[in-house]
């Protein structure tokens, strides 16, 4: 049955109520580095605790620059009344969360690299790129060819990559632009990661594709050029209104 409080009331105090609501703060957390940008609702469901016990976390986790609120970004018509606030990790958070994981696979990947060489890391990386890339094909074969990008960008953002697509500052075309990477800090190592997913990006897309910059490079986000498609000046201001930090990208 889903527990909807804290084990240890807000009240409590000591140690035991310090450590109990830190290790709930981590869950919060982690729930936002596994699901992507989150609402505190969202969060409540997922973890199984009042929205308002989730609330007062988040506030915790935002003082300590662990997570970040924006307005969430609607794909399409968007409806009457304010965004939804959804939680994002900050860069500080992830690095929080993800060094121990990064340890372990950089030690696997320099394994793989010491006693293969690097054709035998960009396989891996095209293996482990391939079951995203079969989970994603549906959707992308379905859409519209002017509509391939956005929807890459929504399904990325469903796995936790917080993407989106905006028109390309300069030679058209447009822009994905993945605002998380969790494996940012293997990819420093191992730009083989990169170089597979954007293979991966090409063959959903069904076109050549460019990257242009990448967090494990370190930009601010990654972004991936994608040539023009011939689209409609209906379909042209609709792709503007639905990216709000269209222009902030490299």
């Amino acid at each position: 049955m889903k527990n909807t409080h804290e084990q240890v009331p807000a009240t409590g105090s000591g140690p035991v109520a310090a450590d109990a609501h830190a290790r709930t703060r981590e869950r919060v957390a982690r729930a936002v580095l596994e699901n992507g940008p989150s609402t505190a609702a969202a969060l409540a469901e997922l973890i199984g605790l009042t929205p308002a016990a989730v609330r007062r976390h988040l506030d915790t986790l935002v003082a300590e620059g662990i997570l970040e609120p924006q307005e969430e970004r609607v794909y399409g018509q968007r409806g009457r009344g304010r965004p939804a606030k959804v939680f994002v990790l900050t860069p500080e958070g992830r690095d929080a969360f993800e060094h121990s994981y990064d340890d372990l696979a950089v030690g696997a990947l320099r394994f793989l690299a010491d006693t293969g060489g690097d054709d035998l890391v960009l396989e891996f990386a095209r293996r482990r790129i391939a079951d995203l890339e079969e989970r994603y094909r549906p959707a992308l074969e379905a859409a519209a060819p002017e509509r391939r990008a956005a929807v890459l960008a929504e399904v990325l953002s469903t796995d936790g990559y917080a993407a989106s697509v905006q028109a390309a500052p300069v030679g058209g075309g447009e822009q994905l632009c993945q605002h998380h990477c969790p494996v940012a800090h293997v990819a420093e190592q191992f730009p083989q990661l990169c170089e597979a997913e954007t293979e991966a990006f090409a063959r959903l897309l069904d076109t050549h594709v460019q990257r242009i910059a990448t967090i494990a490079n370190g930009e601010d986000v990654c972004t991936t050029h994608v040539p023009g498609v011939r689209r409609s000046p209906a379909q042209h201001d609709l792709m503007h209104d639905t990216n709000p930090r269209r222009g902030s990208h490299r």
